[in-house]
């Protein structure tokens, strides 16, 4: 079986209906053998990490920064994990009221760091959640959990 772990920090209604449409997403491969596994970013270990086979990220930009939730993540697994993690495909999502574009570049910066692969288009942007961002968040889901069963 392979494992899809979502780390997300979903502190608002908004930022959380993202969330949910990822993980609705990466549920439609369950029946294919996929297992998702849902962390809030406080409650991932460095076992999460190292058990799965793709990770999908999620956050709000705050102060034009990452949630300090999901920093805390990668300041505590990074050095235990970064060589037994490159590779791994990975994806994520970024909300913020004015600007995501901090949050964005030290992502990118971190991911880079562990050699994650980016394996699905992220899904980053502020204002309201639309349909349209829903929908692109369930796709970044789903995408990333069916590339585990080919």
């Amino acid at each position: 079986m392979s494992i899809v772990l979502v780390v997300h920090h979903s502190p608002t209604p908004r930022v959380a209906e993202i969330a949910a449409a990822v993980l609705r997403g990466a549920r439609t491969a369950e029946s294919e053998g996929v297992e998702i596994v849902e962390r809030e970013a406080l409650d991932a270990s460095i076992q999460d990490l190292l058990d799965a086979d793709a990770v999908i990220f999620g956050t709000t930009a705050n102060f034009g920064y990452l949630s300090g939730a999901l920093k805390h993540f990668f300041d505590t697994t990074f050095n235990e994990s970064h060589a037994q993690t490159k590779g791994r495909p990975f994806s994520y999502w970024i909300h913020g009221s004015h600007d995501t574009t901090g949050a964005e570049r030290a992502m990118q910066s971190i991911t880079t760091g562990y050699g994650f692969r980016l394996a699905a288009e992220p899904v980053v942007f502020t204002g309201d959640v639309d349909a349209d961002r829903v929908q692109q968040a369930e796709e970044m889901g789903a995408s990333i959990a069916w590339m585990l069963t080919i």
